[in-house]
């Protein structure tokens, strides 16, 4: 289907606008962000603002949120005009945002994290208490306004989140990747919570990549590429491949892998692998045993919080546990990984594409060459010897940006330029380039477009073709269930069962992931 036939299907007008953003414009050296961007959100109304990485989306919502300042155009709330010199004025504008990476602090209760910074408007006393009880109700958190965030689980800090900006007045709401760590029955609480402030006039500002998703929860859906707005849709009357096209061009790309290629060779063992951590009174990972074979990718289902994060950064030896890993190379050595340092474990043959690019796999401030050698600073082709060898690093990155169809405007660019998405293809193409013989990917397509997205796909599928064994954790079930030749599901630090990709359904795999079924064959294989 052409790209003019899925464009500009009006959504219907549903009153008065909350939000209209006209003739908007920003520019960075080197790139424009957003070049005439126009956007109209009615009040009441779920609008999904939809694009590829790099799209100018990011931009668009800290400009209306006050985090940067366009270079042209004006921005109206309500029908008046705003100048949102900071978050500050946005909040009073009553604009609140509820961000991918949470905002939160681990270590404060609840009802520390709502009321930090907002003191002077409702105290801290029984006042306060009962803002905060009114506005839990209201999107349902049941944890205890004394509770350590770290006690709560993704969903339930997603609801502080947003009671937060409930609690500083916001009646227009921005969520941004909102559903990109939830499970399937997560995702439907929070859509009913949704559907319901909708009723009592809230309006929303919905960015997702996840298109049946918009298509379930938004009124109207905008589409941006390339830094401008292409259409405005009815969610009703398009299809997820119509929207697929006029964000990138390109049908829904599917992670489907089904034809087999996994050998007999082992390539990871775990034997007994525990973690303990101060203050816990059980093991944050429980007695862990697991083997990854060539041309093999094993999948970890779980809700986050249920050790996916140790278990991955135990293997790679950023965390001191019980047990033994090892690594067996293609001629049969076997290496006990658990007695080695991070980067010898790195030499040893593991890629590794962490669940956090911004900590654990970038320098965002340095050159996209410099990010090149991490990880890597003494194998070629950007070491010789002991020595690092430049050139070697910034001939290799453009291959990779080549390659990856990493969209930059020079390998001198700081990372922290470019967007998620083309971050994470610059990671992928690093991790796949120092010829591992397993890989650790770590939600590697998180918060990047279907574009992006496809190209990690197919990346992973070629590498495990040619015997690449592969640990994926992730949080997005269908890549998964498309990716995996085997799934574990990981429960309060224990592997609680086994899932059968072929057969499984995504809501049988959320229901193991948060202990609603104890019965195997609702995993679709053997507990």
């Amino acid at each position: 289907m052409s790209a003019p036939q899925a464009e500009v299907t009006d959504a219907p007008d549903r009153g008065e606008p909350a939000v209209q953003l006209t003739g908007i414009t920003k520019r960075f050296p080197g790139v424009v962000a957003n070049s005439d961007v126009n956007l109209t959100v009615t009040k009441g109304e779920v609008h999904a603002i939809c694009g590829e990485n790099g799209a100018g989306k990011s931009t668009l919502m800290k400009i209306l949120y006050g985090m940067q300042q366009p270079d042209e155009g004006d921005i109206a709330i309500n029908g008046e005009p705003v100048k949102l010199r900071n978050p500050q004025d946005a909040i009073k504008a009553g604009i609140g945002m509820v961000h991918q990476h949470f905002m939160l602090a681990d270590n404060l209760t609840v009802g520390e994290n709502v009321f930090l910074g907002a003191e002077n408007l409702h105290g801290i006393g029984r006042a306060a208490r009962a803002k905060l009880a009114k506005f839990a109700e209201q999107v349902g958190l049941h944890a205890r306004p004394d509770a350590l965030l770290e006690e709560l689980g993704v969903a339930d800090r997603q609801r502080v989140e947003i009671v937060k900006v409930l609690y500083r007045g916001a009646r227009i709401i921005i969520l941004d990747e909102p559903t990109a760590v939830l499970v399937p029955q997560e995702v439907d609480a929070l859509f009913k919570t949704v559907r319901a402030m909708q009723k009592d006039g809230f309006t929303f500002l919905f960015i997702s990549h996840k298109l049946d998703e918009v298509r379930a929860i938004a009124d109207t859906v905008t589409v941006i590429r390339r830094g401008t707005t292409v259409g405005t849709a009815d969610p009703k009357t398009i299809t997820s491949r119509q929207l697929a096209e006029m964000m990138v061009g390109s049908e829904l790309p599917s992670p489907e892998t089904r034809e087999s290629t996994v050998t007999d060779r082992d390539v990871l063992r775990l034997d007994d692998v525990c973690l303990s951590v101060e203050g816990s009174e059980r093991n944050v990972l429980d007695h862990i045993s697991f083997t990854v074979h060539a041309g093999e990718v094993l999948g970890i289902a779980g809700v986050e919080g249920n050790g996916q994060t140790e278990l991955v950064e135990t293997i790679m030896g950023m965390r001191k546990g019980g047990g033994r890993i090892e690594l067996i190379e293609a001629g049969g050595k076997t290496i006990e990984l658990h007695k080695l340092g991070t980067l010898a474990r790195r030499e040893a043959g593991i890629g590794y594409i962490a669940e956090d690019r911004t900590r654990h796999s970038l320098l965002l401030t340095q050159p996209l060459w410099v990010n090149r050698i991490l990880g890597y600073q003494t194998r070629k082709p950007v070491a010789k010897g002991q020595l690092l060898d430049i050139d070697g690093a910034r001939e290799d990155t453009r291959r990779i940006v080549e390659e990856y169809d990493v969209r930059t405007p020079g390998i001198d660019v700081p990372a922290a330029a470019l967007s998620g998405g083309n971050q994470q293809k610059l990671i992928v193409g690093r991790e796949l380039s120092g010829n591992p013989v397993l890989l650790i990917a770590s939600h590697p397509t998180r918060g990047v477009d279907v574009g992006a997205q496809a190209l990690i796909w197919e990346q992973i599928r070629q590498a495990r073709a040619a015997g690449l064994a592969v640990l994926l954790v992730s949080a997005d079930l269908d890549e998964l269930i498309g990716l995996s030749d085997t799934i574990q599901v990981m429960l309060r630090g224990r592997l609680v069962g086994e899932a059968d990709p072929a057969t499984v359904t995504p809501q049988q795999l959320g229901s193991a992931m948060t202990g609603a079924s104890e019965d195997a064959d609702e995993t679709g294989g053997a507990a």
